[in-house]
């Protein structure tokens, strides 16, 4: 599959939105144990009719709201959710809506070092693949205080074979790609 059609002016991904239990502990967390640099605290929000008709949550939710940049690629957008009936469990990646988000590191084995320093829970050891398309890529999984699952990615000589279609994808700017 190419690329064909799609969205008129598309430049690329601007923010992904997570809802977290605490706000404060989540930019803390952001800022103190990932790096990322607190942008903006939006407040509280709290409007019946666009709670329903432009988010799809029920009208009696509130949140609060900031975002939070981490180096390159897409913003975060931190949300606070007061909601009737909310799950207070996130998806795991098996279930309809799971998810995870990755962060490049150039060195793997510090940022472990460091997340097991802050007492992040990595999952498991770090993975290396040795064939295939993202041959050469290293990773492994880590929660947040909230349960919300991470990745720290990282491929020092590069993802895949010089043919591989893996090169296509975003990479912290290789020489020579």
């Amino acid at each position: 599959m190419g690329k064909s059609g799609g969205l008129p002016g598309l430049r690329g991904a601007e923010h992904v939105g997570i809802t977290v239990p605490d706000f404060d502990a989540a930019i803390d967390f952001f800022v103190r144990v990932i790096g990322c640099e607190f942008i903006l605290d939006g407040g509280v929000y709290s409007d019946p009719d666009f709670m329903e008709r432009q988010i799809g949550v029920d009208r009696r939710s509130s949140f609060r709201w900031g975002f939070v940049r981490c180096a390159n690629g897409p913003n975060f957008e931190v949300f606070e959710y007061s909601a009737p009936q909310q799950s207070p469990e996130p998806p795991r990646n098996s279930d309809i809506g799971g998810h995870h988000i990755a962060f490049y590191v150039d060195d793997i084995e510090a940022a472990v070092a460091h997340l097991r320093a802050e007492g992040v829970t990595v999952q498991g050891e770090i993975q290396r693949i040795d064939s295939g398309p993202a041959k050469g890529s290293l990773w492994v999984y880590f929660l947040s205080p909230w349960g919300m699952q991470f990745e720290l990615v990282s491929y020092p000589a590069g993802k895949g074979e010089a043919d591989s279609p893996a090169r296509r994808l975003w990479h912290p700017g290789f020489p020579g790609r």
